[in-house]
């Protein structure tokens, strides 16, 4: 697959998210692919601050796994990088491992967390195996995250279950991400609070106009 040149960060504050889909049958053109553009739809609604996309679609191969990682971070300079697909068990299922060999450092609790959401529903929910990580070179750092590769997934893991009221139940892990982006050195992230409020402590929070 030929890549694209780096996008062209139009200010210090513009978020580049590199969308990463991971599936042998769609990358083969068997079905379409339904995780890039369920991630892009829900970042479209959540982020309020500029942002854009580096997209790959890929199969369920941890050499090309681990290449694409290395490549969104280190060329095309994405603060945030999102896969989709390759969590399970099944002897193809190797996201985890593809993305634990290009880390600088594990961020276990979004692992925690998401499979505490998914617990909500199934209890098959342990044989998930995401991780998230941080990679880390001279110059830049990014945030990677594993997500499930169902939409109706991916919407309750980044964003957290309402319960009575429409009051938040269980913390989505996209809460956290603007926050972690702040201290590897990324752009300061801005979100709708009716889809998802980051969170900051008070001495991290800009003071708007």
């Amino acid at each position: 697959m030929a890549f694209a040149s780096a996008p062209v960060r139009r200010n210090a504050d513009d978020l580049i998210v590199g969308l990463v889909s991971i599936s042998d049958r769609a990358s083969q053109g068997v079905y379409a692919d339904e995780g890039v553009p369920s991630l892009r739809t829900w970042l479209d609604g959540a982020l309020t601050s500029p942002w854009q996309a580096v997209e790959r679609l890929i199969a369920d191969d941890a050499a090309t796994i681990s290449r694409t990682l290395i490549e969104l971070v280190d060329e095309q300079e994405c603060d945030l990088v999102l896969t989709t697909g390759g969590t399970g068990p099944a002897r193809r299922d190797v996201t985890p491992e593809a993305t634990l060999a290009v880390a600088t450092r594990e961020m276990p609790g979004f692992g925690e967390q998401m499979r505490q959401i998914s617990l909500t529903f199934v209890p098959t929910a342990i044989l998930s195996r995401q991780v998230a990580v941080i990679r880390e070179t001279v110059a830049h750092a990014a945030l990677i995250i594993n997500l499930p590769g169902q939409p109706k997934a991916i919407r309750e893991t980044l964003e957290g279950l309402k319960g009575g009221e429409g009051m938040r139940a269980v913390p989505g892990i996209f809460a956290a991400v603007p926050y972690c982006i702040d201290l590897i050195g990324g752009p300061y992230v801005e979100t709708n609070e009716s889809v998802i409020a980051a969170f900051r402590p008070k001495s991290a929070r800009r003071i708007k106009d």
